[in-house]
Order: structure tokens, then sequence, then C-alpha cells
């Protein structure tokens, strides 16, 4: 692993992932050090740069989404003509979908393309701290971990056995750091404009002094196995949900998908519970912020989508969902089904009126009938 020193004025780059974490850790510590900006800011201005750059990767793939919501109406027919056929309803219907450019597992994107981003604003939480949580030095890394601590590039912090500070500014070329690189001081990969005399205060005031690199304490509450449940997360989860809902197709037993999408309704709202009790607190703050944007974005493309009816809550300010849709036509009844004319009520009481074969027959029974009375005369 050998470093490649001068990358945008850095000191330490190691590819192929730093050339994905390092621009979003140099973005992070840029707006941090903007007058009058706490760590809290630079996150949610940090979100908003981003989802900003990601828009239109997204705008193209919810219209698809409002699309498949127009078509509801067209799939519903199909489930009509084939019921009870459900391999003819998945090919009759993902022959639609694919007639129609759309793709019914598009809510799934998003999330998708937001894990790496996930991951590398999670290793900048973690670098920006300048603590290293649960490390215990073995054989193979003791003689290392050794020659940094003599060198002053790390110090263990006071009344915790497993927790480190890693320096600031220091040598970045040790080769120690090829077996310890989360020791790496902070300088070494961050570009020269922006160098750093101490690091970053994680801790936020106005937040309660919450710690922003850390799970959050302040507005959890303890439930079992030291698992706390983060009001944070469930703010994301709330939003989490109504970004999904409102994408994703109306329960449809008939639909084979219906299954799929009403699970993600539900699925990752609770992964995001979970994860407020694992991951740092600045982590859920920027999954809040950037879910919020996407659900302001949607109702700005698609209205209100399907989130309504809630829990069967249809408040009067949100139209029905299916209103202006367009129906799907019934299909013609042939002229074998049925005559081109209905018939007369008075149809019924003189049958013979009628120029087809079911008017001729009864006609004839009534002649024949008169013929029989003229020759009993």
């Amino acid at each position: 692993m050998t470093p490649i020193i001068g990358f945008l004025g850095i000191e330490h780059f190691t590819p192929p992932w730093d050339v994905f974490f390092l621009p979003l850790f140099n973005l992070l510590v840029f707006l941090y050090e903007i007058p009058f900006f706490d760590f809290a800011l630079a996150i949610i201005v940090f979100t908003i740069v981003i989802r900003t750059i990601l828009a239109p990767l997204f705008v193209k793939q919810i219209r698809s989404q409002k699309e498949m919501q127009r078509m509801q109406p067209l799939i519903r027919e199909v489930q009509r003509k084939h019921k009870g056929n459900r391999q003819k309803v998945s090919e009759e219907t993902m022959a639609l979908y694919k007639e129609h450019g759309v793709n019914p597992a598009a809510g799934c994107l998003p999330v998708i393309l937001q894990l790496p981003i996930l991951f590398a604003l999670y290793q900048a939480l973690i670098r920006a701290s300048g603590l290293i949580q649960g490390f215990v030095p073995n054989e193979d890394n003791q003689v290392a971990f050794d020659r940094l601590q003599d060198a002053g590039l790390v110090s263990q912090v006071a009344g915790r056995d497993d927790w480190y500070r890693i320096a600031v500014d220091g040598a970045c070329n040790l080769p120690e750091f090829s077996q310890l690189p989360q020791f790496l001081p902070l300088n070494c990969q961050l570009i020269d404009p922006i160098k750093l005399n101490s690091t970053v205060d994680t801790t936020v005031g106005w937040l309660l002094n919450l710690d922003l690199a850390q799970v959050d304490t302040v507005f959890a509450f303890p439930l079992f196995g030291g698992f706390a449940l983060s009001l944070l997360a469930v703010i994301a989860a709330v939003l989490q949900f109504m970004q999904v809902k409102m994408t994703s197709p109306r329960p449809n037993p008939e639909d084979p998908t219906s299954s799929m999408t009403s699970t993600m309704i539900y699925t990752f709202p609770l992964l995001t519970i979970i994860w407020g009790g694992i991951f740092p607190s600045g982590l859920i703050l920027y999954w809040i912020i950037y879910t919020a944007y996407l659900v302001v974005q949607q109702y700005l493309i698609m209205g209100w989508g399907n989130l309504f009816p809630l829990f069967g809550w249809q408040p009067r300010w949100a139209p029905s969902p299916e209103a202006g849709i367009a129906r799907a036509e019934r299909p013609k009844r042939l002229e074998t089904d049925a005559p081109d004319e209905a018939p007369s009520p008075s149809s019924n009481r003189a049958p013979g009126s009628g120029g087809g074969r079911a008017g001729t027959r009864p006609a004839n029974r009534k002649q024949g009938g008169a013929k029989r009375r003229g020759r009993k005369r």
C-alpha cells in the first residue's frame, strides 16, 4: 500500500477508496471552517450541496414513478382480464411497464445510491472528531502502535482504555500507517487551504451539547441490551416512510410487485430507527436533511402521490391519488356478443319485429299456429 503524494494538495492519498472519501471529508471540513458555522450547520449545508448535485439523477426516476401511478388503471384491467392466471398477469404487467418505460423497482434507487455516501460520511465524522473508539493493540500491530505513541501521534484518552486521540498534524508517510491507517493525522488528508489547527468540535450547543461523532445520547430513550431509541432516528424514519409511500403504487393483491413495494414502505424506516442506535448522530442528522429534501422534490414533481390515505386518514387539502388519472378503456364488444342495436322494450312482446335469427323463429311459430287454427275451422 504505497501512498501517492501531492493529490490536490493532500499529503497522503491511497486509491481507490480515497478517491471517493477524501472529497467529502474535505468539503465537510471546509464548511465547518466558515465563520459562524458549527459542525451541525456544516452537515446540513453539506447535505444540501450533495443532494443538489445528485438532483438531476432523481428527477427522471421520480417522473417514472409518477407514470407508474398513472398506469394503475391499466394494470387493474390486465388483472381483471387474466384473473386467476398469475403467470399471465405477471407477464402482461411487466410488458406494460416496458412499453411505458417504467421501472417497478425505481423506489430502491435513492437508497442504493446513498450507501457509498453514507459509508464515506461515517468515516468523515469519525476522522473529524479525532477519536478512535474500541481499538485494542494486538501482537501484529503492537510495535507499530508503540512507535506512533512515542512520536506523539497517538494519545490515550484519560479514564478510557480503548479510546485514543489522533494528532491534527504530523508525519504523514510513516510505514506504521500501513498497519494502522486509522491513526493518520487529520491534516494528512486535507488539502492545503483548509488545514486544521485543532480537532473539529463535534459537540453542538443548540442541540443540547449533542456530540455528532457519537451515538445519540441526548435525544434517546434506553430500551434493552444497551440499545436506545433516538428521537432523531424516529424523525428520519417518519420522513423515510413519507418518501417511499409517496412513490409506491397502491396495494393490489393481484399485482406481483405490490407485496415487494409494500414491504419497502415499512422496512426502510425500521432500518433507519435501528441505525439511530448504532451510528453517530451526525449521520442521522444528514439522513433527516437528505430525506426532507427528497420529499420536497417529490412533492414539487408529483404532489402527494400515494401518501394518502394514511392509515385511513384522507385530509381535505390532499386530493385523491387517482384524481386526474386516465382510466383504462374497456374493450369494445364484438358483434357476435350482442346485436348492433339494443332491442326495444316491445321486442320481448313482439319477437318477430327483428330481422335476426332470434326473431324469425318465434314469427314462424306464430304463422304455424295460425295455419293450424285455419285447418281446424
